[in-house]
């Protein structure tokens, strides 16, 4: 595996020490843009580690699948990575006919911005590169619009408002990115709801098979590793369904095997608690009250 670091004081992108041409030499040394028309085809580039925000808009990809199935929308595919994120290469090298441009953030520009917190609430940095965004001709243009005014921007000579002015157009761009994306779990519902279902049913499988409960309570984690999915992109879909995280259907879920336990055996509290993985049964309790306003033993009498 190679790994990449960018060069912010010469504004390009470096793999294994080599300069990738097309990145525009920025005025400023902690954002730049990469074309990506110009990327050599540098096939032995297996995957590489940037340690920036990164956010790329990608054409021509020939071949690309959204999770299981070939995406909807054959134009502009974002994707968007965190410092430390790992970026694997094309499959069969650079394509021939590839466009677009990656945009590269460096944590430090945004110091003492509205976006040094801020941009740790869009989830979708840490969503997997096979639940990337698939956009329309209309709103891949929106995000090029912006792009291009960021760009502009620090290509002309750099003042008291550049940084300012290059914040609003990336926290705009964040939140259309935001958008495109609930867009997308709704074009995508009937795949999602087969999410849903299969979700249910690992869920189901685990709490009714004492071998695994064995090992704890099932987390958002485990349930994301087998639905081949990333844990962030699982919780923001079940969101958009439900109204409820991941972590919220697990809890809702096991209070409801619990309430069954309670109301037709005669198992002991403690009893249930570690049967349905908890380790200490005053988790079970706490749990318990919180999402019924009621303890295990007044909710067990309530049927006496």
């Amino acid at each position: 595996m190679q790994y990449g670091k960018f060069n912010a004081l010469q504004g390009s992108i470096h793999i294994t020490n080599t300069p990738v041409d097309g990145a525009s030499k920025t005025a400023s040394p902690l954002i730049s843009i990469l074309d990506l028309k110009g990327l050599r085809n540098d096939s032995d580039i297996e995957a590489v580690v940037f340690e920036m925000y990164v956010i790329s808009m990608k054409r021509g990809c020939d071949g690309l699948h959204y999770g299981q199935q070939q995406y909807d929308f054959d134009e502009g595919l974002m994707a968007f990575l965190s410092p430390g994120q790992l970026l694997r290469g094309e499959a069969n090298g650079v394509p021939s006919n590839l466009e677009g441009w990656m945009l590269f953030i460096h944590p430090d520009f945004l110091w003492n911005t509205s976006l040094a917190q801020k941009i740790k609430k869009y989830e979708y940095f840490g969503y997997a590169t096979n639940e990337a965004l698939f956009l329309s001709d209309k709103e891949e243009a929106v995000i090029n619009d912006l792009v291009k005014n960021i760009k502009t921007e620090y290509d002309s000579n750099i003042d008291k408002f550049s940084q300012d002015i290059i914040i609003s157009n990336l926290e705009t761009l964040l939140n259309y990115a935001q958008r495109f994306y609930e867009r997308q779990f709704i074009t995508r519902k009937i795949t999602n709801h087969k999410v849903l279902d299969r979700f249910e049913e690992i869920l189901t499988a685990y709490l009714g098979n004492e071998d695994m409960l064995s090992k704890g309570l099932p987390t958002v984690q485990y349930m994301a590793d087998n639905l081949h999915i990333s844990s962030k992109y699982l919780s923001s879909l079940l969101k958009q369904l439900t109204g409820q995280t991941a972590q919220q259907m697990i809890h809702e879920k096991l209070i409801d095997v619990a309430k069954g336990k309670l109301s037709t055996t005669e198992l002991s509290v403690s009893e249930i608690a570690y049967q349905l993985g908890f380790e200490h049964p005053q988790s079970f309790n706490k749990l318990f009250k919180s999402k019924t306003n009621q303890s295990p033993l007044d909710f067990r009498q309530s049927f006496n």
